[in-house]
Order: structure tokens, then C-alpha cells, then sequence
């Protein structure tokens, strides 16, 4: 790869974090909102490195390889070793071989530039263009149905008491919390209403399950949290909803034996929110 290949590399790369993260909200697709600083940061260092790499390496650099001093004495060098040989030496055949195996190892050694990047080097411009015109989705049902949920914490103290709005707002983590730790039994018959998108349950399973995926710092660390909605038909995958419905499922309320699960009322379709790795409350209701 030649060194303005190499510069342009790194100037569209930088470009493009700056982009992702200055202009638009794509850069939540990959990373949590903290992290927009240390992108910007990043995508201002790329560009430095490019102008600098540009500025400071002159053309002829490149090719001093192929006709530099150093490689002039040492074809000097084994012409005058040949000739020795010629006149001075009853084995001169053997030591033409040796002045010709020298020359040509000189020659395959400075010959090629083995500093050269394989060309499958030129496949890095796929992610850095896709950073300016194409960012990927962010990840949805086809991720969230290929684990299990994920593990809620134990909550130590005892829960809060819930407002009496009907039907309360509560995310995902707090109302698998709620239905299997809560020794109150505040859900018992209360309306809720929930976000997330559409995930399909096992095969086999009846209903489907409302998803939020999370994430510590990236994408590469995300993880989902899902309840069971039964009771209604299951929208297209990947669909964000409000769902309202009543905790009705299987086991005890209050204890790890509850079923994480809602019989819907009603599913309405919302707008993909613009940070989805994260698990919110229904948007307006504070």
C-alpha cells in the first residue's frame, strides 16, 4: 500500500469518527453516549496523523531502496569480487559462482520492497467508508433470540413505593425485579406499560417478548433484557411498542419462581428511539 493510500486512510477514518459522532447520533449504534468525547477525541488525532504522515515524508523516500549509495558499493563490490577470481585464483569458476550468488542475493534482497502491505490491506477502506455514508444498524431481535436474558441484581434494600399512576411506566429491568423480588407484591393487578422492541420467543413458545438491549461501554458487551407478552398477536420483529398489560404468569409474584411475563391489553407503535441501548421508561412519561 503506498504511503498516500496510507494517508488517505487515516484522514477518512478520522473523518468519518467525526462525523458519526459530532453530526449525527449513529455513534450510539456502537457505543454508549459517554463515550462521544473519546470519539471525537480519536477522530481529531486520525486526521493529525494523516497531515503529518503527509507532510513530513518526502516522495523520493520510497524508492531509495532501489537506487541508493548503498546498493551502487555493493554491485561495485561484487564486480571487483568477480574479477579477483577471474585472475587470481586457479578455482575461478567457483569463485564466479560465488561472486553471481552474491550479486543475485543483493539483488532479490533490495529488489522488491517487502515493506509493502498485502493487498487485502485495501479491504480497511470497507469499514472507514462505511463510517461517512453507511452506518450498520444497530443490533436488534436476531441478537436478543440468540441469548437468554440477562441476569437482573438482587435487590438488598427494600423496593420504593410505586406512584398510582395507571398504567405505570416501569422499564424492563425494574418490572422483572419487581415481579420476582418484590415481597410487597406492588404489581399484583396493576396496569403497566412497558417499551422495546419485538423479539420472537422459542419455537414452540406461546408469545412473543418485549427486548431492550444494554450495554456497558459497547456493542461488542451488549446484553438483553425480555418479558414473555401473551395474549395478543406478535408484531413484525425488530418493532419498537408500548405494551400495556397485567402480570398474570406462572409461579408466585415476589419470588424467583415468578414467570417474567404480561398479558397485553394493548400494543402501540412507537418510534425507534435514538439511544436504544439503554433501558428507559415510555417516552413522555418522565
Amino acid at each position: 500500500m503506498r504511503r498516500f493510500v496510507q494517508v488517505g486512510l487515516l484522514v477518512l477514518a478520522g473523518l468519518g469518527l467525526l462525523h458519526t459522532s459530532l453530526f449525527t447520533d449513529e455513534y450510539l449504534r456502537f457505543v454508549k453516549e459517554g463515550m462521544r468525547p473519546l470519539l471525537v477525541a480519536s477522530g481529531l488525532l486520525l486526521v493529525a496523523l494523516g497531515v503529518a504522515e503527509a507532510w513530513a515524508a518526502p516522495p523520493e523516500t520510497e524508492h531509495a531502496g532501489h537506487t541508493g549509495p548503498g546498493r551502487t558499493a555493493r554491485a561495485d563490490a561484487g564486480h571487483r569480487h568477480r574479477a579477483d577470481g577471474d585472475t587470481g585464483h586457479t578455482g575461478g569458476g567457483q569463485e564466479l559462482g560465488d561472486g553471481h550468488g552474491q550479486e543475485s542475493g543483493d539483488g532479490h534482497g533490495h529488489g522488491h520492497d517487502h515493506s509493502r502491505v498485502p493487498r487485502v490491506a485495501w479491504l480497511l477502506f470497507l469499514p472507514v467508508l462505511s463510517l461517512l455514508f453507511y452506518a450498520p444498524p444497530a443490533l436488534g431481535s436476531y441478537t436478543a433470540s440468540r441469548e437468554p436474558a440477562k441476569a437482573v441484581a438482587v435487590q438488598e434494600d427494600a423496593f420504593d413505593p410505586l406512584p398510582a399512576t395507571s398504567p405505570l411506566p416501569i422499564t424492563l429491568t425494574d418490572f422483572t425485579m419487581r415481579v420476582q423480588q418484590d415481597r410487597s407484591l406492588a404489581l399484583r393487578g396493576r396496569a403497566v406499560v412497558m417499551t422495546g422492541f419485538v423479539s420472537p420467543a422459542a419455537r414452540g413458545q406461546d408469545g412473543w417478548y418485549l427486548t431492550r438491549i444494554v450495554v456497558s461501554c459497547c456493542a461488542a458487551d451488549a446484553s438483553s433484557v425480555k418479558v414473555l407478552v401473551q395474549g395478543v398477536a406478535a408484531p413484525k420483529a425488530d418493532t419498537w411498542v408500548n405494551v400495556t398489560g397485567t402480570w398474570h404468569g406462572s409461579g408466585t409474584l415476589g419470588t424467583s419462581s415468578a414467570a417474567v411475563s404480561l398479558t397485553a391489553h394493548g400494543v402501540t407503535k412507537v418510534a425507534k428511539p435514538s439511544n436504544s441501548y439503554m433501558d428507559a421508561l415510555p417516552l413522555g412519561s418522565g
